[in-house]
C-alpha cells in the first residue's frame, strides 16, 4: 500500500525551489524593505551553500537542486538589500564567525560534523527575520507568499520526520513551522508600535 507521506520530501522540494522568488519580486516592484532582515537572507544563502557541500559529500544529488536554488536566490536577495543600504555592520562579525564554524566542522569532522551543525542552522538563520519583523511597526516589505512556501516545505519535513521517526527532521520541521506561523501572524496583524530597538544579530 502506498503511503502518501513517503512523497513528502518531493513536495518539500517543489515548495523549496521557488521559495525566495516572491520576496525578490516584491522587493524589486515596491522598493520596500521594511521589516526585511539582511542577516536572514545572507545566513540562508550561507547555510544552503553548506548544505550543497553536505549533499555532495553524501551523494544526495536530488537534494542539490533546492539547496542550489536557495543559495542563489537568498544570495540575490541579500545583495539587493545591501544595495539598498540594509546591511548592518554589527551583524557581519557574527555571520563571519558562523561561516568559520561551518567550515571548521566540515574540515575537522567531515560530513558528519557538518551535518550535525547544520541541524541547528535553521534556528540561526531564521532568528534575525523574526526579530526584525516583530520590532518593526509595519513590516510591509515582507512577502507573505515566501513564508507560506516556507511553511509548506517545513510542514512536509515535519510530517516526514514524524513518519520516519527521524528526530533531526522532526526538530527542523517543528522549528520551521513555528517560525513561519510567527512571521505570517506578524504580517497579517501589524502592530502600531515597534518593539524597542535593542542590539541584535539581524536588522
Amino acid at each position: 500500500m502506498i503511503d502518501v507521506l513517503d512523497y513528502a520530501p518531493i513536495a518539500a522540494t517543489i515548495l523549496a525551489i521557488p521559495q525566495f522568488l516572491p520576496q525578490i519580486v516584491r522587493l524589486r516592484a515596491t522598493e520596500d524593505a521594511t521589516g526585511l532582515s539582511w542577516a536572514w537572507a545572507l545566513l540562508t544563502s550561507l547555510n544552503n551553500a553548506a548544505w550543497i557541500a553536505y549533499f555532495a559529500l553524501a551523494r544526495y544529488w536530488s537534494a542539490l537542486v533546492p539547496a542550489i536554488a536557495a543559495t542563489l536566490m537568498a544570495g540575490l536577495l541579500a545583495l539587493m538589500l545591501t544595495r539598498r543600504g540594509e546591511a548592518e555592520p554589527r551583524s557581519v562579525g557574527l555571520i563571519t564567525g558562523w561561516a568559520a564554524l561551518l567550515a571548521a566542522a566540515g574540515a575537522l569532522f567531515g560530513r558528519a560534523g557538518l551535518g550535525t551543525l547544520l541541524t541547528a542552522a535553521f534556528a540561526v538563520q531564521v532568528a534575525p527575520s523574526i526579530w526584525t519583523a516583530y520590532r518593526t511597526a509595519r513590516p510591509t516589505g515582507v512577502s507573505r507568499a515566501t513564508w507560506l512556501l516556507i511553511l509548506g516545505e517545513l510542514g512536509c519535513w515535519l510530517a516526514y520526520g514524524v513518519h520516519e521517526s527521524d528526530p533531526r527532521l522532526t526538530v527542523l520541521g517543528a522549528l520551521g513551522v513555528t517560525a513561519s506561523l510567527l512571521m505570517l501572524a506578524r504580517i497579517c496583524q501589524p502592530r502600531t508600535r515597534a518593539w524597542p530597538r535593542f542590539s541584535s544579530v539581524g536588522r
